[in-house]
Order: C-alpha cells, then sequence, then structure tokens
C-alpha cells in the first residue's frame, strides 16, 4: 500500500501532491490494478491533514479513471498509467542516478540539479510543442 508524504513548502497544494504520489506510483509499478489505496480516515491520521483534501483527491483520480471507490470497501486501482514499462523505468532511473553522480562530481549542488533540470525539461516541452 502507497504511504503518502507531504512537502508543506513545495507550494504544491495538499490534493495535488497526494494525487500526483498515486501517479509516480502507478508509473513506477508500486501500486497496480486491484490495489487499495489508503482510507481517508488513514491518509488524515498519519497526515494531519483535512478529510475533504484526501476525497477531493481520490474524487480526482476517480475522474480520470485511475481509481474507483466501492462502497463499504474503499478506494481501489482501476488502471495504470500509461507509459514506459518498469524495465524501462529502471535503465533510465540508472542513467538518471550516474548523471547525478556526475554533476556532483562537477560541484553541482541541489539547486544547481534542479535548476539545470527544469531548464532541461522545459526545453524537451517545447521542442515536443514545435
Amino acid at each position: 500500500m502507497i504511504e503518502f508524504d507531504l512537502d508543506r513548502g513545495s507550494g504544491v497544494s495538499t490534493y495535488l501532491q497526494l494525487v500526483h504520489q498515486v501517479k509516480q506510483a502507478l508509473r513506477l509499478g508500486t501500486l497496480r490494478p486491484g490495489d487499495q489505496l489508503p482510507t481517508a480516515r488513514e491518509v488524515v491520521e498519519s497526515l494531519a491533514i483535512n478529510p475533504n483534501t484526501v476525497l477531493k483527491a481520490y474524487r480526482e483520480l476517480e475522474r480520470e479513471g485511475l481509481v474507483e471507490g466501492r462502497p463499504g470497501m474503499g478506494t481501489f486501482v482501476r488502471q495504470g498509467v500509461a507509459g514506459p514499462t518498469l524495465a524501462e523505468h529502471t535503465r533510465l532511473r540508472r542513467t538518471l542516478e550516474a548523471w547525478v553522480r556526475e554533476a556532483r562530481a562537477a560541484g553541482l549542488d541541489q539547486e544547481d540539479l534542479r535548476a539545470l533540470f527544469a531548464v532541461v525539461l522545459a526545453d524537451a516541452a517545447k521542442e515536443g510543442a514545435a
């Protein structure tokens, strides 16, 4: 089962952090169709957030067709997120980890890495839109 973690200083709304974490878990194979998400009560207790926030996140995931609520049973994953296979994710992760080690060795800190990665992502998005 997924365990949510909030970054209260990120500027991203709490419900969107929950949505993004479920999608990431689906992409990485941590969550699979049929898996149950934590109940709203469990999430509220572990993160000390408003129950409506959890319900809003789950409704968004349901609207996107990724989960379904089953009355009296909970919320379950309906389908995965289309994308690369778990093996491909693993290969790409190893490549990225090597890149991070190389960047650290070159003297880049965490903020430098974030800035560089953001620029590359933005450039890739522009290329994809063209």
